[in-house]
C-alpha cells in the first residue's frame, strides 16, 4: 500500500474519532442546561456545498497566477489561515482545542481535493460553542454588575493578540473576556457614557453577537474556509458566494446608492479600505481608510445600532439605503490614541457620478526673490472611462486621458511654470486609461510589461506618438496610490520624466480576473505588472525620490501589510530611451526641501503628527485603571494643543486655550476642519512644498526637443 493511501486512510480513521469526541465534547457547556438551550446546535456541510468546494479547488489552481501543489506543507497553511480567519484575536479558541486542529495539518490537502467540508465544520463548530460560551458569560458579568469590573486596578490587556499564545484553560479564556468587558466599558465611560448607558451599550451589543452567531448558516462556514483556502495564494483571490458576489457586482457597477466606501472585516470590526473617489464619504471627508466603523444609525434620529461582530455583508446592508438620506456612523479613527475616542459622522447617501470623479486642475502661486511663479496642479483621483458613452459612440464621453489633456492645454494657456500632478489616494482604474496619460509626458515607447501565469511576458506602450506636454514634472504619491496609478508613476520615474515624490506606493502589482462558478463568483490573480526596468510594483510599489511625512502606518495599509501577498521580483528590462540623468538634480532638491521643510511650521507639525501618530499605533498595552486611562487621555490632548499651539506661534497666529470638543482624532495635519480656512494655516502643506519643489526644478530640469 503506498503512502498516499495510507495517508488517506489514517485521516478518515481521526477524522471518524474527532466525531465522536467532539460531538460528545460539544453536547454540553460549561454554563449548564439552562444556558445551553441558547447555543443552537450543530452546522453540517450539504451535498451542493462540496460541489461548489470542489468547484473553488478546481478553478483557483488550474487559474491562478502561482501554481501550488495540494499537498502537505499547504494543507498546513490553510489549517493556519483558517485559524487565524475565524479566530482572529485568539480569544475564543483553547490551546487543548489547537493541539487537537493538528490531526488536520497535513489531512485538509486530500479534503480539499475531494470537497470534504466535515474537518472545516468541526473546526467553526468548536469555535461557534466556545464562542457563545464566552458571550453568555460576558452577558452573565454585566448583568450582574460584579466586582471584577472595578476600575480602581491596574490591569492591562493585550490589543494586538494574533501572535499572542492561545489561552491555556477555561479560566484563563474567562479572565481575557473579562477584561475585554472591562476595557470596553471602560472606553465608553471614557467617551462620556454614564456606567448605566455603557452597561445597557454592551448588553445590546454582546446580545446581538449571539443573535449573530445563532444566524450563521453553512454557506457562511464554507464562505469562510474556501476564503482561506483560496488567500494562501494571495490577498486577493476570493471566492464569493451569491449573496456577497451581488454586493461586489453593485459596486463595481458605480450604481450603488450609499457611501462609496470598500469594507472589510478585521477582528470584529468593520474596517474601511478605501474610498471611491466621487462618492458620499469622500466628499463629506470624514472617513478615512482603516478607520473602524461601530455603529450605524438611519436618519439624524435614529438609534446607534452597535456593530461590532458583526457580518461585513449585514453591515453593508445596513449602511446602504436610498439617495437623499442620511446614514450616521460611530466610528474609531485610524488614528485614534484609544478606543474611547469614537465619534458619530453623518453622511448623505447618494450615486458616485463620473463627474464627481473627473481629474481637476487650480494654480498655486510661489513667490520667490520678488517674482511669482504659477504652478498648475493636476489632480487625477481615479482612471475612468465612460464605457457606456464610448460603444455609443456620443460626444458625451469623458475619459481620463481625455480630461487630463484637455487640463494641460488649458494650464499652458494660463503659462503656468511646471505641472504638479497629485495621485496621492487614486487606487487605480482602467490600465488602459493610466497608460494613455502616461503618454502624454512622452513621445512613445513601453509604460509597462504584464507577465501571466505561463511566464508569458506582454509589453503595452503609449498609444499615440508625440507630447503632450514636455515641460518640468512633480508628481505627487501616497500610500494608498495604487494599482495603475503606480504604473503610471513607475513609468515617469523609469523615464526621468518626473520629480516623484512624497510616500511610497500601495504596492498592487498584480491583475485580477472575475470568473463565474455554479454558485457565486470566483476572483482570482491571474498576472502581474512589472515597470519596464524589469522591476515589479508588486509588495514594494514605488519609491520616491522626494520623501515626505504620512499619516499612514506601513504595517497596516499597503500590500506588505496583506498575509500572503505575492513577493516583488524582477524581469528582463524593456526596450526603451530614458530622459538624461536626474541623479544630481534630485540630489539638489532634497537639499532644498529639507531646508525648507525643516522652518516651515506646517510641515514640521505634519512630521511632528506623523511620528506620534505611529508611536500610538505601536502600542498594544492598555491600562484598565480608569484613573490611569483618564491621564493618559488629558496626556494626550495636551499633547495636540501644544503641538497646535507651536505652530500657531510661529505663524504668529492666536493661541488656543484648548481644543474643540470634537477634535478626537489626528488623521489631518490640522486640527478641525473648520480650522483649515483659518487664514494663515495650510491645509495641504505636502502639495505647497511639492509646487516649491517644482520651482527649484525649472533650472535643473533636462531640455528635451
Amino acid at each position: 500500500m503506498n503512502h498516499a493511501v495510507i495517508k488517506k486512510k489514517f485521516a478518515l480513521s481521526i477524522f471518524l474519532w474527532s466525531i465522536i469526541v467532539n460531538g460528545l465534547f460539544l453536547g454540553c457547556t460549561q454554563q449548564g442546561a439552562v444556558r445551553a438551550t441558547d447555543y443552537s446546535g450543530f452546522l453540517e456541510p450539504t451535498k451542493e456545498l462540496s460541489q461548489t468546494a470542489l468547484e473553488v479547488v478546481k478553478e483557483v489552481g488550474q487559474t491562478h497566477y502561482v501554481r501550488h501543489e495540494l499537498d502537505d506543507r499547504f494543507s498546513s497553511a490553510v489549517l493556519d489561515r483558517y485559524l487565524a480567519d475565524v479566530d482572529p484575536m485568539r480569544s475564543s479558541f483553547l490551546a487543548g482545542d489547537i493541539q487537537g486542529f493538528e490531526r488536520y495539518r497535513t489531512a485538509l490537502d486530500e479534503a480539499l481535493g475531494s470537497g470534504d467540508l466535515k474537518p472545516a465544520f468541526i473546526l467553526y463548530n468548536r469555535y461557534r460553542k466556545r464562542f457563545t460560551e464566552q458571550l453568555l458569560y460576558c452577558i452573565d458579568l454585566l448583568e450582574k454588575k460584579n466586582q471584577p469590573l472595578n476600575f480602581d486596578i491596574d490591569e492591562k490587556i493585550e490589543t494586538e493578540r494574533k501572535n499572542a499564545p492561545w489561552p491555556a484553560d477555561a479560566a484563563e479564556l474567562k479572565d481575557l473576556w473579562r477584561r475585554r468587558v472591562k476595557a470596553s466599558l471602560l472606553n465608553l465611560k471614557l467617551a462620556g457614557k454614564t456606567t448605566d448607558q455603557a452597561l445597557d451599550i454592551l448588553l445590546k451589543r454582546y446580545r446581538n453577537q449571539l443573535n449573530q452567531i445563532k444566524q450563521i448558516k453553512p454557506e457562511d462556514v464554507v464562505h469562510i474556509f474556501m476564503n482561506s483556502y483560496a488567500r494562501c495564494y494571495d490577498p486577493h483571490t476570493e471566492y464569493l458566494p451569491p449573496r456577497v458576489s451581488d454586493n461586489f457586482n453593485i459596486s463595481m457597477s458605480l450604481s450603488l446608492e450609499g457611501i462609496g466606501a470598500v469594507l472589510q472585516n478585521e477582528n470584529e470590526y468593520t474596517k474601511i479600505v478605501s474610498l471611491v473617489k466621487g462618492g458620499p464619504a469622500d466628499k463629506a471627508g470624514q472617513l478615512k481608510p482603516a478607520d473602524r466603523i461601530i455603529g450605524v444609525g438611519q436618519g439624524a434620529d435614529a438609534e446607534i445600532v452597535n456593530v461590532v461582530g458583526w457580518r461585513i455583508d449585514d453591515v453593508v446592508q445596513l449602511i446602504r439605503g436610498p439617495r437623499q438620506t442620511l446614514v450616521r456612523l460611530e466610528i474609531i479613527p485610524a488614528h485614534a490614541a484609544d478606543e474611547h475616542q469614537s465619534k458619530i459622522i453623518s453622511i448623505v447617501r447618494d450615486t458616485v457620478k463620473l463627474e464627481e470623479q473627473a481629474a481637476k486642475k487650480k494654480t498655486i502661486p510661489i513667490e520667490r526673490a520678488g517674482k511669482t511663479r504659477k504652478v498648475g496642479v493636476i489632480d487625477v483621483p481615479t482612471f475612468y472611462h465612460d464605457f457606456k458613452n464610448d460603444r455609443a459612440r456620443t460626444d458625451a464621453l469623458r475619459s481620463t486621458v481625455a480630461d487630463v489633456r484637455r487640463l494641460l492645454n488649458e494650464l499652458a494657456q494660463e503659462k503656468v511654470s511646471g505641472i504638479v500632478l497629485d495621485l496621492r489616494d487614486n487606487g487605480g482604474g482602467a490600465l488602459n486609461e493610466a497608460i494613455a496619460v502616461s503618454g502624454l509626458f512622452i513621445d512613445q515607447g513601453p509604460i509597462v510589461q504584464v507577465k501571466d501565469s505561463s511566464d508569458k511576458v506582454s509589453v503595452l506602450s503609449d498609444p499615440e506618438e508625440g507630447i503632450v506636454y514636455a515641460g518640468p514634472l512633480v508628481v505627487l504619491v501616497g500610500r494608498t496610490s495604487a494599482s495603475a496609478s503606480e504604473i503610471l508613476v513607475g513609468a515617469m520615474q523609469d523615464y526621468r520624466r518626473a520629480i516623484i515624490m512624497g510616500d511610497q506606493t500601495f504596492g498592487k502589482g498584480t491583475v485580477q480576473a472575475l470568473l463565474p462558478l455554479n454558485k457565486g463568483q470566483l476572483k482570482v490573480t491571474q498576472a502581474k505588472f512589472y515597470r519596464i526596468t524589469g522591476d515589479s510594483t508588486q509588495n514594494k510599489g514605488v519609491s520616491p525620490d522626494i520623501t515626505c511625512p504620512s499619516i499612514y502606518d506601513k504595517s497596516k495599509i499597503g500590500e506588505s501589510a496583506l498575509p500572503d501577498a505575492l513577493a516583488w521580483d524582477k524581469i528582463q528590462k524593456a526596450d526603451y530611451k530614458a530622459w538624461p540623468d536626474l541623479g544630481r538634480a534630485i540630489a539638489k532638491l532634497n537639499l532644498s526641501h529639507e531646508q525648507r521643510a525643516a522652518s516651515n511650521p506646517d510641515y514640521i507639525y505634519l512630521k511632528e503628527l506623523a511620528d506620534h501618530i505611529q508611536a500610538v499605533s505601536d502600542k498594544t498595552l492598555v491600562s484598565l485603571s480608569e484613573d490611569v486611562r483618564r491621564k493618559e487621555d488629558a496626556q494626550e490632548k495636551q499633547w495636540r494643543l501644544d503641538h497646535e499651539n507651536k505652530r500657531r506661534s510661529a505663524k504668529k497666529l492666536p493661541l488656543l486655550d484648548k481644543l474643540p470638543d470634537n477634535a478626537t482624532d489626528m488623521d489631518n495635519a490640522t486640527v478641525t476642519d473648520n480650522q483649515t480656512a483659518e487664514p494663515g494655516i495650510d491645509k495641504d502643506p505636502v502639495l505647497t512644498e511639492a509646487a516649491h519643489v517644482l520651482v527649484d526644478y525649472l533650472p535643473l530640469a533636462p531640455q528635451v526637443k
